[in-house]
C-alpha cells in the first residue's frame, strides 16, 4: 500500500481525498493545513465546479500537520500529493524530494519551463518520481480513445481536432495572472496539450492565432507541426465571454483505420453530450457503451496508476513528469506566438 500525504486542502485536495477512499493501492495517511478548522477534519465550505461539496472527514487513521515542512519529515509517508495553487508547486515538490518522498502533483507541473526543468532535475538527482495528475486520459470517452490509440486497435493516430472552452472563470482568483495561475493555456488547454503529446509525440513547432488578456492568451486556435507529413493536428481553447456556456470540450481523433468523435457542453439551461462514436473505414458507426461511472472514478483510476508507478518505479505514460513539462513548454510557446 502506497502511503500518501496531502498538501493543499482546497477543491482539488477534497476531490483527491474522495478518490483515496475508493483506492485499493494507495491510502491517504496524512495531510497538512495552516487552517485550524481544516485540521479538525472540518472541510465543509469547500466547493468546486463538479463533485460533492466538502464535508467533515474522519481523522482516525490520518496524521495531521500544520505545515508541509513538518509533514515531509514523517517516516510514514511515501508520496506527497500536491494540490496547492500552481505557483506553489515548485517549492513543495523540491521540499518533498529533499526529504526522500516521491511527488504526485496536480496539473500544471509548474508555471514556467525553468521551474519544470528544476523539478525534473531534482527528482532525478534524488532518484524520486515526479508524477503529474493529468486526469483527462482517465475520463470516460477520453480514456477509451486513449486506450484504442495507444494499443493500435485501429492503427496509429494520424490527426485530430481538440477543443476545450470555458466562460470567464470568476471562481478562480488570479486566473489571468501569469505568475499565479497562468491563464487559459497553462490552466485549461494544458489538458489537451498533454493529451496531444501522449497521442502523437511532441510537435516540432506551432502556428497560433488568438486573443490576449493582459500578459496571457485568452483564446487560441493552434496548428501543430510534425515531421511526419501524414499527421495533421489542431486545437481551439480558451475563454469566451458568454456565461451561458460555462464549459465545453470534445475531440475528433483520426486513427489510420477509424475516426473517434465525442463532445460535451454545459449550458445554463442544461448539458448536452454527443456520445463517443467510432467511424470505421468500411462505413460502420460503432457506439461503444462506456462503463458506468461518476465524477470521482477518473481520479481513482489516476491514483491507482500513481500507486503502480511508485511500486514499480516506472512512471505511467499518462502521469510522466517529462511529458507534463513538455505540455507547459508547448503552452508557453503558443502564448509567445501571440506577442
Amino acid at each position: 500500500m502506497v502511503r500518501v500525504g496531502l498538501v493543499g486542502i482546497g477543491f482539488m485536495g477534497w476531490i483527491h481525498q474522495l478518490a483515496y477512499r475508493r483506492c485499493k493501492s494507495a491510502k491517504l495517511v496524512a495531510f497538512c493545513s495552516s487552517d485550524p478548522k481544516k485540521r479538525t477534519g472540518d472541510w465543509r465550505g469547500i466547493q468546486g465546479n463538479f463533485g460533492p461539496p466538502g464535508d467533515q472527514i474522519a481523522l482516525d487513521e490520518i496524521e495531521v500537520f500544520e505545515t508541509l515542512e513538518q509533514m515531509v519529515k514523517s517516516p510514514n509517508i511515501d508520496v506527497i500529493d500536491i494540490c496547492l495553487p500552481p505557483h506553489l508547486h515548485t517549492q513543495a515538490a523540491l521540499l518533498a524530494f529533499e526529504h526522500g518522498k516521491d511527488v504526485f502533483c496536480e496539473k500544471p507541473l509548474a508555471l514556467s519551463v525553468s521551474d519544470c526543468q528544476k523539478i525534473m532535475a531534482e527528482a532525478a538527482r534524488h532518484q524520486k518520481l515526479a508524477l503529474v495528475a493529468h486526469v483527462l486520459p482517465y475520463m470516460g470517452a477520453f480514456a477509451l480513445a486513449t486506450k484504442l490509440a495507444l494499443d493500435g486497435t485501429y492503427g496509429k493516430p494520424i490527426g485530430g481536432y481538440f477543443k476545450r472552452i470555458i466562460s470567464n472563470p470568476t471562481w478562480i482568483p488570479d486566473f489571468y495572472a501569469k505568475d499565479k495561475v497562468g491563464g487559459p493555456l497553462v490552466d485549461l488547454h494544458v489538458h489537451d496539450l498533454h493529451w496531444i503529446h501522449l497521442l502523437f509525440g511532441k510537435p516540432n513547432g506551432v502556428h497560433a492565432v488568438g486573443r490576449r488578456q493582459g500578459d496571457v492568451a485568452k483564446f487560441v486556435h493552434v496548428l501543430y507541426q510534425y515531421d511526419d507529413e501524414n499527421i495533421a493536428v489542431s486545437s481551439s481553447s480558451g475563454v469566451i465571454d458568454g456565461p451561458g456556456r460555462p464549459f465545453t470540450h470534445g475531440f475528433e481523433l483520426q486513427l489510420e483505420n477509424a475516426t473517434l468523435q465525442h463532445e460535451f457542453a454545459a449550458f445554463s439551461d442544461g448539458a448536452e453530450t454527443m456520445p463517443l462514436k467510432i467511424v470505421t473505414l468500411d462505413g460502420q458507426v460503432i457506439r461503444p457503451e462506456l462503463p458506468a461511472s461518476d465524477e470521482i472514478d477518473a481520479f481513482v483510476a489516476e491514483i491507482e496508476d500513481m500507486a503502480r508507478s511508485v511500486t514499480s518505479r516506472i512512471p505511467a505514460a499518462c502521469l510522466d513528469g517529462d511529458r507534463a513539462a513538455n505540455a507547459i513548454e508547448l503552452a508557453i510557446e503558443i502564448q509567445n506566438k501571440l506577442t
